[in-house]
């Protein structure tokens, strides 16, 4: 297949980071464990998604998966990452004890998916993004080289837009807030913003204190595996922006 790159993005089961990327031509692959084996290939443009699962837990077997696609990659190559968040971010801070109690090394080994992947990216010479909500992989690895909400980047969809599969739960043109962590190498360069105006929504609660949020913030709070799927979706008007940033700059 003759491309002009390969684009590579862990944790990824939507594909809304590599969509863009497709339609352009590039030979994009999608890695999640939640995916069906054998591969499923989606054509979209002039390129195609490639849907493997892979187990890419801080010892899973899907990393030999993610090495020689890596290896195997050819013309201009990114790498993303969206390593799951529930063992870093604050709210979760309220769980940390039981999970410390069941394993002592439980942020750890979340830690260790965010380093392995950017290791990726650097030794098979990537420009690379790994994402994660601001938290524990601060401390445990290091600062993020950016901070972002998915509003700033709100301005890259339609004026009209709808999340086409979660309306309910995010916000038009992602105008919501959730301060987020690009750690980044090998070129890898951060968008121009277009912001739109944050969507906060204030509710009065039984006891009669008003509280705001987002959607997500009101909606998403359960422990089932739909909202855990929906608060890991990539933004999508930020996947468009990291599109266009990358693309342009090679």
């Amino acid at each position: 297949m003759n491309t002009p790159g390969t684009v590579v993005s862990l944790f990824d089961y939507s594909g809304n980071a590599v969509r863009d990327w497709a339609r352009a031509g590039y030979d994009c692959h999608c890695l999640d464990i939640v995916h069906s084996d054998p591969p499923r290939i989606e054509i979209v443009g002039n390129g195609r998604i490639t849907y493997h699962r892979a187990d890419l837990n801080h010892d899973g077997s899907g990393w030999k998966t993610a090495t020689q696609l890596a290896a195997a990659a050819t013309g201009h190559k990114v790498l993303f990452a969206w390593p799951p968040c529930e063992d870093m971010t604050v709210s979760g801070n309220r769980h940390k004890a039981a999970k410390r109690a069941a394993d002592p090394l439980f942020q750890w080994k979340a830690m260790r998916r965010a380093t392995r992947s950017a290791a990726l990216g650097r030794r098979y010479g990537f420009a690379w993004m790994v994402e994660n909500p601001i938290g524990a992989l601060s401390t445990l690895w290091r600062k993020p080289d950016h901070i972002w909400h998915p509003f700033y980047y709100g301005g890259y969809l339609p004026e009209d837009d709808q999340h086409p599969e979660w309306p309910k739960y995010i916000a038009p043109r992602d105008a919501y807030t959730k301060q987020t962590g690009a750690w980044v190498g090998g070129g890898f360069q951060m968008p121009d913003r277009q912001d739109v105006e944050p969507e906060i929504i204030r509710r009065k609660t039984a006891s009669g204190r008003w509280i705001t949020g987002s959607r997500q913030f009101f909606y998403l709070g359960g422990k089932t595996a739909k909202t855990k799927k929906i608060r890991n979706l990539g933004a999508r008007g930020a996947c468009r922006a990291f599109f266009i940033a990358n693309q342009q700059s090679n």
